[in-house]
């Protein structure tokens, strides 16, 4: 038995780093779909500021682990040759505008599932069912030859990996290090800087508390699983936090016990509710929420639905790609971020204007 220990180890500090996360975000309101909505909508740039704080923190965190060889960053999905730049733009955008339509993203309705409300819990089975429909499922038969067809190996082009120091470095002769504390320090200063030069964020305890610690979750799971992932006997995949493929995985656990099993990423997952519920029974905040209409249930499943497979394309979602795929410093990841951002403002607009055609023109014309 003792073979088995450090997986049983990595599985318990994915549940506790998932317990932090979910009461972190449960007592700050920390979204990345309200930050957006916050921003687009209000000029209220608080929680906007608070996901580029996490942002800067888990780059600077994770790529310090990896320059001391704590953390094996070049394994990770986010850094592999293949630049799947379809599935980033196309993914990234259904993810973004499924989060809207579902009222927060992926991490937002675990919370928020966690804090009692059956809309959301509603989403998180609908993501689970549909990203595992587009991992391995009806639409998987689909999205493997678009795949494919679509992904540019960067092994042609001299480059070992997908990361913008490895691509920098091949294009500028320095070496890909010099880039990686280049890249690492000039964005994670300059992302950090703006983000606390409101003083008006920086009165916001819960929600500054909540960003670092949110930040900080992203090179522990890093540092943890690389640690798992070294044991010969086990076979683990190094990852950072993710909740899409995830929340399929931990569904499929629960509906297979015997012949599925559990993963970190999954473990996590089960800490975001149990932590956002302790949080919410704590605070005095956990209470049962319907749905007002039918056209409240529509829009929650099409939003998860949404969600599940444009997950799974951008490889992540706002915390998978837009906290662990940057603190990667790869390029895809970027990709997907601008993507999901894009999404979602369409479909805030889409809200505002009701129609589509109007919702693209008031895009455009006011970015």
């Amino acid at each position: 038995m003792e073979e088995l220990q450090p997986k049983y180890a990595v599985l318990a500090v994915g549940f506790a780093l998932g317990l932090v996360f979910g009461a972190a975000v449960q007592r700050s309101n920390y979204c990345t779909m309200g930050a957006i909505s916050d921003t687009v909508l209000m000029g209220d740039t608080r929680r906007l500021r608070a996901g580029l704080l996490s942002v800067a923190i888990a780059m600077v965190g994770s790529q310090t682990l990896e320059a001391l060889g704590l953390a094996n960053l070049s394994v990770s999905i986010y850094r592999a040759p293949a630049l799947g730049w379809a599935g980033a733009i196309l993914g990234g955008t259904a993810f973004g505008f499924g989060m809207v339509l579902a009222g927060g993203c992926g991490s937002r309705i675990l919370v928020r599932a966690g804090a009692g409300n059956l809309k959301s819990l509603v989403a998180v089975l609908v993501v689970a069912i549909v990203a595992l429909m587009t991992l391995r499922g009806l639409i998987a038969s689909l999205r493997r030859p678009f795949e494919q067809a679509t992904q540019i190996d960067l092994r042609g082009l001299g480059a070992s990996s997908q990361g913008l120091p490895d691509l920098l470095a091949r294009a500028s002769g320095l070496s890909a290090g010099i880039w990686q504390t280049v890249l690492t320090f000039a964005l994670g200063i300059g992302i950090a800087g703006w983000a606390l030069s409101s003083p008006r964020f920086r009165r916001e305890r819960t929600l500054l508390i909540a960003a670092i610690l949110v930040g900080l979750v992203i090179p522990t799971a890093w540092a943890v699983t690389t640690w798992g992932a070294s044991d010969p006997f086990e076979t683990m995949q190094v990852s950072g936090l993710s909740f899409v493929a995830p929340i399929g995985e931990g569904l499929q656990y629960l509906m297979f016990f015997t012949g599925a099993s559990l993963g970190f990423g999954a473990a996590s997952v089960g800490g975001v509710i149990a932590g956002a519920h302790v949080a919410a029974l704590l605070s005095g905040q956990f209470r049962l929420e319907g749905f007002r209409d039918t056209s409240d249930l529509l829009r929650h499943i099409a939003g998860g639905a949404m969600m599940g497979v444009g997950g799974v394309l951008a490889l992540g979602c706002t915390i998978g790609q837009g906290l662990s795929g940057l603190s990667t410093l790869a390029l895809g990841s970027f990709i997907s971020v601008g993507a999901i951002v894009f999404g979602a403002v369409l479909a805030l607009r889409w809200l505002e204007e009701g129609s589509m055609a109007g919702a693209v023109r008031a895009v455009f014309r006011r970015t």
